[in-house]
């Protein structure tokens, strides 16, 4: 049997860049006297740059000034990913190890490409994927599946012939309607995932197994879904 094709989410998946995030979201929250918290990151997580605009507007009560928001996050978002944004637990072993097996990768990620590839860059993941598909670059993003459709087009594979890694309930959502098996990390705790695996991080010996890796010799076992969970056709 031919090994699944892997399309990973980007931020909070393979690099720390929630953070990155996080920060730009609290100062932009700073500028406009409020407190930036959990609360508000569940709302924002994963989002599309339209929803991001939307809630930003919302959030900080500021009617009609959605583009502007985002135009302002946005600048503060490629200040903090010109600095090197760190790997996910176990990312840069991963990815290398699926690249030693000749395995077809890709990142599917709502962030804009001109952040997609500083962060990608500056973490030395830059060269290591086959395709590469930012939020900008399709019509509608995650929560939509035109992402992962995207991707495994590139790719040159069957969307059920592909796994999906993400860590966000939007994402998760787009992978599964496109028709991807679903490996779900949530970023924050208690963030409800429509996935077919769910795991702690990528060094779980659930994902691995799905992978058709190896466990490590500190992994976790992931948790399954109560269905049986569905294979990726190979």
């Amino acid at each position: 049997m031919t090994p699944p094709a892997v399309v990973f989410d980007l931020d909070g998946v393979l690099l720390d860049s929630e953070t990155a995030w996080t920060r730009a979201e609290t100062r932009l929250f700073e500028r406009y006297g409020r407190t930036y918290g959990a609360d508000e990151k569940r709302l924002l997580i994963g989002g599309s740059l339209g929803e991001t605009a939307e809630e930003l507007e919302r959030l900080l009560e500021r009617p009609g000034a959605s583009e502007g928001l985002l135009e302002e996050l946005l600048a503060l978002a490629a200040e903090e990913f010109a600095g090197p944004v760190e790997p996910m637990p176990g990312a840069l072993e991963l990815v290398g190890e699926l690249r030693r097996t000749g395995r077809p990768m890709a990142v599917a990620s709502n962030s804009q490409r001109r952040l997609v590839d500083l962060a990608l860059d500056g973490s030395g993941l830059g060269e290591a994927f086959d395709a590469v598909v930012a939020g900008d670059e399709v019509a509608h993003p995650k929560p939509a599946p035109d992402l992962y459709l995207e991707a495994c087009r590139r790719l040159g594979t069957a969307p059920d012939g592909a796994l999906a890694i993400e860590d966000s309930p939007r994402g998760a959502t787009a992978a599964r309607t496109a028709g991807l098996f679903v490996i779900g990390i949530p970023y924050l705790p208690g963030l409800e995932l429509d996935a077919d695996l769910l795991a702690g991080s990528l060094e779980d010996a659930g994902v691995r197994a799905v992978l058709g890796l190896p466990p490590s010799p500190d992994a976790r076992p992931g948790t399954p879904r109560r269905r049986p969970p569905r294979r990726p056709r190979g």
